[in-house]
């Protein structure tokens, strides 16, 4: 229940938008956030109180470092940064397994290397076997493959069906559910100050747009991996030559174009966005240089967090991994949420970390 609550919330932030008030001198309205305590999931900390006073300056009309709301740009990584990728491994690598190994409307068809990605996944998962060198991209070639000749309403469906499956590794969860609760809050934050955000996410655009539907991001406000897409009728024909007939269906191929990482992250914003954005948040390398990107914006006052994932507690952590980043973000120039010490709930108060099953 608390977590509808809360996304109530965000459905009528994104609905009504920031509240307006009017200056006493008649001056044209100004937004101001509402009177809420927006972080109930947060300890007090260095990175809260970073992205406040950011915030708060920022959309201060008295400040020298103002921005005007159609420049409050912020960009948030998906895995990791609100959305759990520990369980065991990223959403988009337990769909392939299970799209491959297990679902007996596909597994016979399966490629030899679309089924050798997936037992990868598996042995990686399972037994612990270190993934192949660029396996990212491996599984990005390959999921354009397993997902091929879907219309896109059918793959939104066969994501939101796996989605609805319990979270392994956790009681009182689905995979649709496994939003991080604190996450979620910034993103209400933001809201009612002016910001708009973007997903921007190396996992495939239309996995990402079916995980946060239910948070009332639109789906031109996601940014991920895409494959070429054609008209179900235009055959190997080029879409400049090809008129598309009424009742048509948009269909997946097995043709990857972009893996949205990295500097791809950059690229993307740039094309899809065409602003720089002044706030971005992620978890890991691959979201250095859209950080990196926001950090060089010359016009505005910037900022960019970084989200460790270090509770073995309540979470599947691997500190030998994580622990180490703390520090080198910080020397990057990176604010760091601590997962472990930041977050008073991490998924909600109902979930409890489990033993993995399989």
């Amino acid at each position: 229940m608390k977590k509808i609550h809360v996304w109530m919330m965000a459905a009528i932030l994104v609905v009504c938008g920031p509240v307006m008030t009017s200056c006493n001198n008649g001056d044209n309205p100004v937004e101001a956030p509402m009177s809420k305590d927006f972080f109930p999931s947060w300890n007090q900390c260095e990175a809260l109180t970073a992205l406040q006073e950011y915030v708060e300056d920022v959309t201060n009309p008295k400040s020298p470092n103002f921005i005007s709301a159609e420049d409050r740009i912020a960009t948030f990584d998906m895995d990791g940064t609100f959305v759990g990728e520990l369980y065991p491994t990223y959403f988009e690598y337990n769909l392939l397994e299970h799209r491959v190994l297990d679902d007996a409307t596909y597994r016979d068809k399966a490629p030899e290397d679309v089924r050798q990605a997936a037992q990868n996944i598996r042995d990686f998962v399972r037994q612990g076997k270190a993934l192949p060198d660029h396996f990212d991209m491996i599984h990005a070639h390959a999921a354009a493959k397993a997902y091929a000749g879907m219309t896109l309403a059918e793959f939104d469906a066969y994501v939101k069906a796996y989605a609805a499956l319990p979270a392994n590794g956790f009681t009182g969860m689905t995979y649709g559910e496994s939003f991080y609760q604190p996450m979620l809050e910034v993103f209400d934050y933001l809201q009612a100050n002016g910001f708009t955000f973007y997903v921007v996410s190396g996992s495939d655009r239309f996995i990402c747009r079916a995980l946060v539907e239910c948070l009332g991001i639109a789906p031109n406000r996601v940014i991920g991996m895409d494959v070429r897409l054609v008209s179900s009728k235009q055959g190997e024909e080029a879409g400049v030559n090809y008129t598309m007939e009424k009742m048509e269906h948009l269909i997946r191929t097995d043709e990857l174009i972009i893996k949205n990482l990295k500097t791809n992250k950059v690229l993307q914003i740039s094309q899809e966005i065409g602003k720089v954005p002044v706030l971005s948040f992620g978890n890991s390398s691959g979201d250095c240089s859209m950080h990196n990107y926001c950090l060089s914006n010359d016009k505005y006052r910037t900022a960019a967090f970084m989200l460790v994932a270090d509770d073995d507690e309540r979470d599947h952590a691997n500190l030998e991994k994580t622990l180490p980043l703390t520090a080198k973000w910080l020397n990057a120039g990176y604010h760091v949420i601590s997962m472990k010490n930041d977050f008073r709930t991490i998924y909600g108060y109902g979930v409890q970390k489990a033993d993995f099953s399989f």
